[in-house]
Parts: structure tokens; sequence; C-alpha cells
């Protein structure tokens, strides 16, 4: 009979060998064990972040991240559970042990106290539709910069981000939030979770393949804006932004900046997401399309909400 379990020593070891191929985004296989360990050895991911199995005998059949996420629904605290890198190895496939593990997880989440469960899909809505999740559609964006015709940077004070920059960052995006039905409470932990994870796969990668980059715009001895682009092959994604002005002037201003550093090289392709309302006046939204990565939510007690993308402040980032 399987049984539910936390996956660790050999049970996760097992996991990662099978996984390793799908999802190692160019490490080594001591490179991917070491990305899950050192995630796991943050603040939030000790006390967030859980890989639990579906295991008989000496077999995981099924495997998933559970991550205790805190949030806000029209202004109320929640707990939400979210589901990651839900995995099956070939040879145990096609015996509903994806589903059953899902079900025990969100169990346990309902239990825990969760309202609700949040996922990103990237094999369609059809398979998580059948298991009660509805999509909330997120678009991919093509960015492009909007630069002086003499390719100058604007005069902003812009320097590298810092750990003490974390409490200002966290204060603006709360302010951005209220503007929201549905946020994520992004506190200090988790913050330096998601830029820690950034730079850890950068890190541990080959050298060069990845480059994290973390700026701030400063007055005062504060930050009062922000962008993390995670950069690679001559494309930036831009994986979160925040700007005490609501128009997000200064952190448009920091992408100027960070353009104009080698005014003769090439641009590079910038992608990401934008939610709603937030659009610095110095970018431009060359094509938006469907992201192959859907995002997918479900009601653990009562019935959902209906929440649209417009109503939900999340960004690339945040993924998991």
């Amino acid at each position: 009979m399987a049984n539910l379990a936390i996956l660790q020593g050999p049970y996760l070891q097992q996991v990662l060998d099978h996984s390793f191929p799908l999802w190692h985004e160019g490490l080594s296989r001591e490179g991917y064990g070491r990305y899950y360990a050192a995630q796991l050895a943050t603040a939030w991911g000790r006390a967030r972040l859980q890989r639990f199995g579906l295991v008989e005998g000496s077999e995981v059949l099924a495997s998933a991240k559970l991550y205790a996420l805190d949030a806000l629904l029209d202004g109320t605290p929640i707990r939400v559970a979210g589901i990651g890198a839900l995995f099956t190895a070939p040879a145990h496939r096609g015996h509903g042990h994806a589903r059953a593990l899902v079900e025990l997880l969100l169990e346990r989440a309902r239990a825990d106290g969760a309202a609700l469960a949040l996922l990103f899909s990237i094999i369609g809505a059809d398979y998580y539709a059948r298991l009660g999740f509805q999509p909330i559609a997120t678009p991919d964006l093509s960015l492009r910069v909007i630069e002086d015709k003499r390719r100058g940077a604007p005069m902003t004070l812009v320097r590298a981000g810092e750990e003490r920059d974390l409490p200002d960052i966290v204060a603006l995006g709360r302010a951005r939030a209220e503007r929201y039905r549905c946020s994520l409470d992004r506190d200090r932990d988790f913050l330096q979770y998601v830029i820690a994870k950034k730079r850890l796969l950068a890190g541990l990668g080959p050298i060069g393949m990845r480059q994290v980059q973390f700026f701030v715009a400063e007055e005062g001895n504060s930050a009062v804006a922000y962008v993390v682009i995670n950069a690679r092959d001559g494309t930036w994604t831009l994986e979160e932004c925040g700007d005490r002005d609501p128009a997000g002037a200064r952190a448009g201003a920091i992408l100027q900046v960070l353009i104009a550093r080698d005014p003769s090289a090439p641009r590079p392709a910038i992608k990401g997401w934008l939610p709603s309302g937030f659009r610095p006046p110095q970018v431009e939204i060359v094509k938006e399309t469907p992201s192959p990565e859907i995002m997918m939510m479900r009601a653990l007690g009562a019935p959902m909400p209906r929440i649209t993308p417009d109503d939900f402040l999340f960004w690339h980032g945040d993924m998991f």
C-alpha cells in the first residue's frame, strides 16, 4: 500500500535522479541536487518548502513540492498551498499516482488551514481542470525599453541591490498589492528566497550561462524602485520590479540605465509578466502571447471566488 512521505535520503535522491533529465536547466546532476538543498537552507525554504512523495516499499510512485504561502484575498489574510514539480517516474505512469498525491497534499494543506491551492501547469489546463483547478490566464509579454535618441542614461542613481534594501522592497510591494484583490504576502524571507533561487541557478550552472541582475534606484539612502533580471543568451527575463511611484517611472529609468551601460551593444530581447495597471512609461509592450505556464487555482473550503488576471498581483519570479 502506498503512503505519503516527506522525501529525504534515498527517496529524495531517487526523485532527483529521475527528474534531472527533464528539469536540470543546464545544471550537472550534482549541481541539480545542490540547487534544491540550497533552497531548503534559506530561512523561507526551511519553514515553507517540503518535497512529498507517494511511496511504496523502496519506490517513489509520484512526487511534488508543497509550498506554504501567505496571501491576501479581498483584504483577508489566507494560507495558500502551492503545488510544484509534480512528477511520476516513467515506470509508474498511467496508474493515477500523481492525482492521488495531489489530493493527499491538498487534504493535508486544508487541515493546516489553507484556503486555496495554486500551481502552474506546463501541460495545458485540461489535466488539472479535472482535479478542480481553474485557469487564470497570464500573458507572456515581449518588451522594449524606450531610449533617448542619444542613447544616454537618465539622471537616476542606480546601484546593485543589497540585503539592507529588502525591507524597503517589501514595503513597495505591499503598497502596490493594495490595488489588487489577490496577492502573495511577499515578506522579507520570501523575497530573499526568490532572489537567492535565481542566483543559485546562475551560480551552480556553467560559467556565463546566466546572470542575475538586481538593481535599485536610491533616494535618501532608501530603495525607491528595483528590478530583478535574469539574463541569458541575449534575452532578459524581467523576474520582478517595483516602484514607490504608482506609474513605475523609476523602475523604467533603471531599465534605461542598464540598457545604456554599453551604447554600442546589441539591445537584449526582454520578456516577462507585468501585473495589470503597471506599465512604466519607458517600457513598450511589443507583443503579447498566452503563457505556456498556466496559473491555476482551486478552493480548498468555501467556493472559490472568481479571480481574473486583472485581480492578481503576481511576478514571473514567484512562479514555482
